[in-house]
């Protein structure tokens, strides 16, 4: 009997230490990957100085892009989350001042940034949403870094990005295949086109792609169904919702945030205060796209 309970112990022994051992293994792994993205080729665009392309760099970074939604309304910069499992993430400040890379970024760190989803320290950016930005055009990408360099520099040191165990395991390695690094196909995106002028659904299904409407509201967005809890993102085809809706109503949701339906549109969930400021032909083309989509049942986006 003494024999089997030693075994057993020395089974159990060897086994919490294989666990371990892979554990840290995975945890080496996440936060190497997270350290350091893939290299990436980075295809020079043409900055543009005039004031028309200066504004239409605010438009995207203000309206569409929504940068100051995560940076700050001066793109000042601000602790994102700070918290176990994951750790700190920082939405570092963007201006030229005290604690901003603006000042330190070249034009090739931006567009790795932006269209590859890699800092210009060549970690992996986890939660900016590249994989939507890989969409910008190469004008209007051109534009967006022009107004980046622009803005007035704002003094804001923040701690550095610390993402602790197990959020290493989590983002860096269970997750990584969704971050937005590895959802981009980096050799495609080093040039990209924009829509031809006067085709507004094309306009509309471009201005879906870097506004980051999939990422709440899937691939074919036909919303998103969770487990636990309400969809974050309703479904936008013809099937749900906006197939009783006009393109009025659905101008004036995105103006007020209050539904034809009398509902409230959380901001935290839903940034129409943002979208609110495109202009009346973007919001046009954007509806005559989703109007256009298959209709397709709640959480059926493959």
């Amino acid at each position: 009997m003494k024999k089997i309970v030693t075994w057993v112990g020395i089974s159990l022994g060897i086994l919490i230490i294989l666990i371990g051992a892979l554990v840290g293994g995975m945890h080496l792994l996440g936060r190497s990957r997270l350290a350091q993205a893939p290299a990436v080729i980075v295809q020079a665009i043409d900055l543009p100085s005039d004031q028309a392309a200066l504004n239409r760099g605010a438009h995207i970074a203000n309206a569409i892009s929504l940068c100051t939604d995560c940076h700050g309304q001066s793109l000042e910069g601000a602790v994102f989350m700070d918290e176990p499992p994951i750790g700190r993430v920082i939405a570092p400040n963007l201006t030229g001042g005290q604690g901003g890379i603006g000042g330190a970024y070249t034009d090739e760190d931006w567009i790795r940034a932006i269209r590859h989803g890699v800092g210009g320290d060549g970690r992996t950016l986890a939660i900016m949403p590249s994989n939507a930005f890989a969409h910008l055009s190469d004008n209007d990408l051109g534009a967006l870094v022009a107004y980046l360099k622009s803005v007035p520099p704002v003094d804001n040191e923040l701690p550095d990005r610390e993402i602790i165990f197990p959020g290493t395991i989590f983002m860096g390695v269970l997750g990584y295949g969704e971050l937005p690094v590895s959802l981009i196909d980096h050799n495609t995106v080093q040039t990209v086109n924009g829509p031809a002028p006067g085709d507004a659904a094309a306009l509309g299904e471009y201005l879906s792609h870097i506004g980051g409407c999939t990422e709440c509201h899937g691939a074919q967005l036909a919303g998103r169904v969770e487990e636990n809890g309400p969809p974050p993102g309703p479904n936008l085809t013809t099937a749900g919702e906006l197939g009783n809706w006009n393109e009025a109503d659905f101008i004036n949701t995105l103006r007020t945030g209050t539904t034809p339906e009398g509902k409230n549109l959380d901001p935290e969930m839903m940034p129409w205060p943002w979208f609110a400021t495109m202009s009346d032909e973007e919001l046009q083309a954007l509806w005559l796209y989703l109007q256009s989509l298959p209709p397709r049942n709640l959480g059926d986006n493959g």
